[in-house]
């Protein structure tokens, strides 16, 4: 078995903490944070357990950055 290294991310909208992974496009939820993350390793078990030979995006170092735009 092998084991994957993923970046992942987590933050409140609302009610619940959505929890993504940066390296494929699988993300999950919860009522508090550790539930988000619990829940997005379930999310990407299941994902990967179907994917033969899935293409990561290498994600580094990532940043939160602020951004504006104007709407009309």
């Amino acid at each position: 078995m092998s084991v994957l290294r993923l970046k992942g991310v987590v933050w409140r909208e609302g009610k619940h903490y959505v929890a993504q992974c940066l390296n494929v496009d699988v993300s999950s939820f919860g009522a508090t944070k550790k539930q988000a993350l619990v829940n997005l390793q379930e999310a990407l078990e299941l994902y990967f357990q179907d994917e033969d030979g899935v293409k990561l995006t290498p994600v580094e170092r990532p940043e939160l950055i602020p951004l504006a735009i104007s709407r009309a």
